[in-house]
């Protein structure tokens, strides 16, 4: 029973989507911040839990990106609207989440089973999403930090997000070529 503990930690990381969204929405920052912070962890915990004790599954390998990235693109589109981070920043990690997941599909359907193994600048880029999103929450609630802060974070998460997005794509691009019946 307990090795569907990550796999559970991940739906509750997709409920707490809905009431981080509402509370960005209302203004009520420190909620959010609070909320999106348990959520955030708790992408710590499951990899932790599943790694420590080999809890892992095939729904665990789908599910805890897909968490992810309902979570970040949700934060991410609503942290834009209110003007709390740069809508150049979340159209560039929105776009580059849809490229993955679009190019995940017609890899599958082409060209077989996906291997996704996360690449370190993806792991970086994943944490530095979450953490400018909680400094833009932070400023917001309490208007502390600095805005050039927040600026060099949304920089350096932009970059590592397209540097990531190249890589999943080269990759990609370089197994389907080498599955390809006409190189064979």
């Amino acid at each position: 029973m307990l090795r569907h503990l990550p796999n559970a930690i991940c739906l509750l990381r997709i409920a707490l989507t809905v009431p981080t969204v509402q509370a960005i929405e209302r203004g009520d920052y420190v909620l959010a911040l609070v909320i999106f912070s348990a959520a955030a962890i708790s992408d710590g915990v499951d990899g932790y839990l599943a790694k420590r004790f080999a809890w892992h599954s095939n729904l665990g390998r789908i599910l805890d990106p897909l968490a992810d990235k309902i979570l970040l693109v949700a934060a991410f589109l609503t942290c834009a609207w209110q003007g709390l981070v740069p809508v150049w920043l979340a159209a560039a990690a929105i776009a580059r989440d849809v490229m993955l997941v679009g190019g995940a599909i017609i890899f599958r359907l082409w060209f077989g089973p996906i291997e996704g193994h996360p690449t370190r600048v993806s792991k970086v880029n994943t944490t530095l999403q979450i953490i400018v999103v909680i400094v833009a929450m932070l400023n917001a609630a309490t208007g502390f930090v600095p805005n050039a802060l927040v600026f060099a974070l949304a920089a350096a998460t932009f970059l590592t997000t397209v540097v990531s997005g190249v890589q999943y794509t080269a990759r990609s691009v370089k197994r389907a070529w080498h599955m390809s019946p006409a190189v064979r």
